[in-house]
């Protein structure tokens, strides 16, 4: 009885989540068409386009999309400790590039290998409305040995899933193929954006004061470790696994070592927690003026712009939540006072259904 309850729930909400792709369509577009942007240059104009394109419309399409499974909850006191522990990480992995151990290849294995798993997942859906009916109602035979391994109910796979999970292991072995980086760095972005719309799907973060002491707490940790030191740019550059957007440098005479531009997985994923919160804020508030969602994506891209406008004036890398987090924070606040909901706007909690998980 529970796994037919399971499979009941797991079909409704890939029902769910193919119609909300269905209704973003020309988002997702867009955000295929950027892919083809390398084909026209990689000038100081198209790389900004392409970050800001591929940044502001995920965090849009990730504040919208539908899920199947609740999402884990963050705490205050996770909140609290959350720098903590990003720094704490951050410098153990500075230390060992120090010392000459290069954790590379094993970091991005375990990356490349959840990047598959992203691509499974978050590609059924969008293949649904690509591909014809028969495709989500397919299925693939199995072994009954095997369907007992895996507690099936009936000796089968379901076409999409298995269809998806082979493109995302097609992808994880691309970027693995000894190229240079400059020649499947699309297929790192992909990866990275997978993650990406995953991880923005299975965390809430609860609470709008919640929120506001992640962004907070990260605000300092991002500039602590990029102005304060060479840590955060050292480990970004020497660490090479798709956890971040990188777009080739125009050739110059003077080309620096890493010859990308960068944007990293966390400055997408962190606001984008916030923008898909403002998107909660939206259903049970219901403001009257401004959308709490929509605001929210236009403070990310004024702030994402902000901050390489300041990057391309100075040459000097930018801790991007600097401009981020007061910019989400800021113009939601605003929002909630044009909305005459400021109050309950600070107060706002995503209520929890049981069997929630809470980190």
């Amino acid at each position: 009885e529970k796994r037919q309850l399971r499979r009941k729930q797991l079909d409704e909400g890939e029902i769910r989540r193919q119609a909300r792709v269905r209704e973003d369509a020309i988002p997702y577009v867009a955000l295929l068409c950027l892919q083809f942007l390398p084909l026209i240059g990689s000038g100081k104009e198209i790389t900004l386009a392409y970050f800001m394109g591929v940044a502001s419309i995920t965090v849009f399409v990730a504040a919208r999309q539908e899920t199947i499974d609740e999402a884990e909850y963050i705490t205050t006191k996770n909140a609290l400790f959350a720098p903590i522990g990003a720094s704490a990480s951050l410098f153990l992995v500075y230390l060992l590039l120090k010392f000459g151990i290069d954790p590379t290849a094993l970091y991005a294995f375990f990356v490349t290998a959840l990047g598959a798993l992203s691509i499974s997942d978050i590609g059924v859906p969008i293949l649904r409305n690509i591909l014809p009916k028969q495709f989500a109602e397919g299925k693939i035979t199995i072994p009954d040995s095997v369907a007992e391994q895996l507690e099936l109910d009936e000796p089968s796979l379901p076409l999409d899933g298995v269809t998806t999970l082979v493109l995302g292991i097609v992808c994880s072995i691309a970027y693995w193929v000894p190229a240079a980086m400059a020649q499947k760095f699309i297929v790192s972005n992909v990866i990275a954006w997978s993650l990406a719309m995953v991880s923005l799907g299975a965390i809430s973060l609860g609470s709008y004061q919640t929120a506001s002491i992640l962004l907070a707490g990260l605000f300092c940790y991002d500039i602590f470790w990029v102005f304060g030191t060479d840590v955060m740019m050292t480990v970004a550059t020497k660490i090479e696994a798709p956890v971040k957007f990188i777009y080739p440098i125009p050739p110059s005479d003077t080309m620096p070592d890493y010859p990308f531009s960068v944007l990293g997985l966390g400055d997408v994923v962190i606001p984008g927690l916030f923008v898909r919160f403002m998107a909660q804020a939206d259903k049970v508030l219901k403001p009257t003026n401004l959308s709490y969602l929509n605001v929210a994506t236009a403070a990310y891209t004024v702030g994402l712009g902000l901050c390489f406008i300041v990057n391309t004036i100075t040459h000097a890398g930018q801790p991007a939540l600097l401009y981020l987090d007061p910019a989400l924070v800021g113009s939601t606040l605003a929002a909630g006072a044009a909305n005459n909901q400021l109050a309950d706007l600070w107060a706002f909690k995503q209520e929890q259904q049981p069997g929630d998980e809470v980190m």
